[in-house]
């Protein structure tokens, strides 16, 4: 890309030091637009080819911010392709993005978000609400539909905390870049509506964030015992999931050793009760 955008003077073109859309996409696009994931042209398939694929991404409010969660393997087919891959990122200082799908594709795409939104603060002096940032990234997925349609669909769990209504937002997406606001807890990737279901039964609006991690890390367990893509906390390896927090603080994962602590007690309380906590009748 380097030789084919630079002048003959050596320099790099006017455009690229004053570019005139705040939107990084939009720029690439005008400039290279065969680096924009979804223009990439896919080589004839003969047979059928598997892919790493994220799993089991899921989110939930409390009253001080969102905790976005994501277990940690990635299949390729009926096989364990990774065993410890990352799943959630931070877009930005209040924002951070779980992905599920296509395990390259959506690295990819997540690294392109980050520079998407890196980009709007630089040009225009300012970070973009909340609801800004939920409507790019549904640009991106939108982008991506025609490799969605291909079999590489990237779904993303996006969530972060409005600094402007001050409390924690999770926003859902579908492959044609569909965009709606989930309230309370939501959860995406194959082992989805396992874990939905323990997030249904567990999740209080008055939950503290401590507890709001186990609630997560309770339904990734849900996820992980009914779906063999979604791996449970592995405890001989020592691999457990990731739980982030977006609150006012901004953006933070919690340590290791806090998670391992709240999954030990999780797969403990299990060993009595295999079915995970009873949610009250009435």
């Amino acid at each position: 890309m380097e030789a084919n955008t630079r002048s003959t003077t050596g320099r790099l073109p006017a455009a690229f030091l004053t570019p005139g859309s705040s939107s990084f996409i939009d720029f690439l696009g005008d400039h290279s637009p065969e680096l924009l994931p979804g223009n990439r042209t896919l080589p004839p398939l003969k047979g059928a080819v598997e892919l790493p694929h994220g799993t089991t991404i899921v989110a939930a409010t409390f009253g001080g911010g969102v905790i976005l969660a994501g277990d940690r393997r990635a299949t390729m087919g009926n096989m364990i392709a990774q065993r410890d891959i990352e799943k959630v990122f931070p877009a930005d200082e209040y924002s951070a993005v779980g992905i599920a799908g296509t395990a390259g594709l959506a690295v990819e795409m997540v690294k392109l978000f980050q520079l998407e939104l890196e980009h709007y603060e630089k040009i225009e002096g300012a970070t973009l609400s909340l609801e800004g940032k939920a409507n790019r990234l549904s640009t991106m997925i939108r982008g991506n539909l025609a490799m969605a349609m291909q079999g590489l669909a990237v779904v993303p769990l996006f969530a972060g905390y409005d600094t402007e209504r001050e409390k924690g937002r999770i926003f859902s997406y579908d492959v044609t870049g569909g965009r709606s606001e989930e309230h309370g807890f939501a959860s995406t990737g194959s082992g989805s509506v396992f874990a939905r279901g323990a997030l249904k039964k567990l999740y209080r609006k008055d939950l503290t964030e401590r507890q709001t991690a186990t609630v997560v890390i309770q339904a990734l367990y849900d996820a992980a015992d009914d779906d063999s893509a979604t791996g449970g906390p592995d405890l001989t390896r020592r691999i457990f999931p990731i739980v982030t927090v977006i609150d006012e603080d901004g953006f933070r994962r919690l340590a290791e050793d806090e998670v391992a602590e709240i999954a030990r007690s999780v797969v403990d309380a299990r060993l009595e009760r295999p079915d995970g906590p009873q949610a009250e009748v009435l």
